[in-house]
C-alpha cells in the first residue's frame, strides 16, 4: 500500500508515531467514518483488507500483490463477515486484527532497524499506555476510565452527573467550551484531575481543557469536535446529539 510502504521509521520514537498515525486512522475507519467504512467492505467484493495510515487515514483494499510483502498485512476478507453477524461484532472484530497488525507493524520495524532489549521493551509500553482499537471501538476504554472516575466519588451517577456538568457549559451539559480566564483558573485542577484521562470516541486521544468536546446523548462516548465534525457554534442548536456511529446504527436498523 503506498501510505505505508515508502514511510520506514528508524527510532523508537519514530515507529510510536508511525504506530499512532496507523491506528488513529482505523480508529476513525471504526468510529466516525464507520458508516463509509461498512458501505466499502461489500461482502460480493473480493477479499478486502483495512489499511491504517500514518498520516491517519484508512482505506479499505485489496491485499499486496507482492509475496512477500512490504509490510506486514492487515486480516484479510473482513468483508465477507460483514452480513453474517451483528454490526457491533463485526466491527469488534475488525478492531481486534488490527490490534495485531499495528503491534506486527510497529515490530516489524523494530526487528528490521535492529532495536535491542530495551528498544522494544520502551516501544511497547509506549503503545501499551494507549487504548487498543478494540477498547475504544467497543467503549471499554471509556468505561475503564469511568471506573476510574467514581472511585473518589463513592457513587457512578455522581461520577456521570459530574462529568456532563463540567465539560459542558450549557444548561444541557452536553457539550464543553473553553472558560474564560477568569473562571477557568477555578477550574482548571479540578477539571484536570477529574477528565485528565477521558478519551476521545474517534480518536481515543485523552480529554484537554482547552479543547471542545461533545457527548453523545446516545452511547454517552465524548468525542473531539473536531474529530466529529462538529463546532461550537453549531454545537448551540442541536438538542440531541448522535455520533456517527448511533446515527449509523439507526440508519441501518430503518426497514
Amino acid at each position: 500500500m503506498d501510505g505505508g510502504a515508502q514511510y520506514n521509521p528508524r527510532t523508537v520514537e519514530e515507529v510510536f508515531r508511525d504506530f499512532k498515525g496507523r491506528r488513529a486512522g482505523m480508529i476513525k475507519a471504526l468510529t466516525s467514518d464507520v458508516e463509509e467504512f461498512y458501505q466499502q467492505c461489500d461482502p460480493e467484493k473480493e477479499n478486502l483488507c483495512l489499511y491504517g495510515f500514518p498520516s491517519e487515514q484508512w482505506e479499505v483494499n485489496l491485499p499486496a500483490e507482492e509475496v512477500p510483502p512490504e509490510l506486514p498485512e492487515p486480516a484479510l476478507g473482513i468483508n465477507f463477515a460483514r452480513d453474517g453477524m451483528q454490526e457491533k461484532d463485526w466491527l469488534s472484530l475488525v478492531a481486534v486484527h488490527s490490534d495485531a497488525w499495528l503491534l506486527s507493524v510497529a515490530f516489524y520495524f523494530g526487528a528490521r532497524f535492529g532495536f535491542d532489549k530495551a528498544d522494544r521493551k520502551r516501544l511497547f509500553n509506549m503503545i501499551n499506555d494507549l487504548p487498543t482499537v478494540f477498547e475504544v471501538v467497543t467503549g471499554a476504554a471509556k468505561k475503564q476510565q469511568k471506573e476510574k472516575l467514581s472511585v473518589p466519588n463513592n457513587s457512578g451517577n455522581k461520577s456521570k452527573s459530574n462529568s456532563k456538568a463540567e465539560h459542558g457549559s450549557d444548561s444541557q451539559g452536553k457539550f464543553s467550551k473553553p472558560q474564560p480566564k477568569d473562571e477557568e483558573e477555578g477550574l482548571d485542577e479540578e477539571d484536570e484531575d477529574e477528565h485528565g484521562e477521558t478519551l476521545c470516541g474517534a480518536c481515543g486521544e485523552n480529554y484537554a481543557s482547552d479543547e471542545f468536546w461533545i457527548c453523545c446523548d446516545i452511547c454517552e462516548k465524548w468525542f473531539h469536535g473536531k474529530c466529529v465534525k462538529i463546532t461550537p457554534a453549531r454545537a448551540e442548536h442541536i438538542k440531541q446529539y448522535k455520533c456517527p456511529t448511533c446515527s449509523g446504527s439507526n440508519k441501518r436498523a430503518r426497514p
